[in-house]
């Protein structure tokens, strides 16, 4: 039992010394931070006022207010944040394919094609959290311990 321990320390040094598991570790903490408090900023406007990004043709065919989508919208970021957290080979892809839409959104809006292109280079971000979870975050299988 005390060489598993060691083995498992071992390990672990080793993981934290790894680049590449670095940078796992790194998009992992912002796609999950960034989501949840980009989402429950919907719901307060302190850092912008977040209906004018929303392109008038989508604000055409969502039901209610613009600042009701917002709303929805902000639900499904804290949501994707969380899921980076906990399932990140999930939320590393849920977060990419939001992206993808934002990114559709601001790109047929009002003129914000500097911010769509600043959340390609995030899209980008996001599936390289994807494929890195794929190594450093397996999925569980049933009947495992961990």
């Amino acid at each position: 039992m005390a060489s598993d321990v060691s083995t498992t320390r071992s390990s672990g040094r080793a993981a934290l010394s790894d680049p590449a598991y670095q940078a796992f570790l790194l998009l992992r903490t912002v796609f999950t931070a960034a989501p949840v408090l980009f989402g429950l900023d919907k719901f307060t406007g302190l850092l912008t006022d977040w209906p004018g990004y929303l392109a008038p043709w989508i604000d055409g065919i969502v039901p209610g207010t613009a600042q009701q989508a917002m709303y929805g919208v902000g639900v499904i970021e804290i949501v994707a944040g969380i899921a980076v957290a906990v399932l990140p080979r999930f939320g590393g892809w849920l977060v990419a394919g939001w992206l993808a839409g934002i990114i559709l959104n601001l790109l047929t809006g009002p003129g914000l094609y500097d911010v769509a292109l600043r959340d390609v280079g995030l899209l980008a971000a996001a599936v390289a959290l994807a494929l890195l979870a794929s190594r450093y975050a397996p999925a569980r299988r049933a009947g495992s311990s961990y």
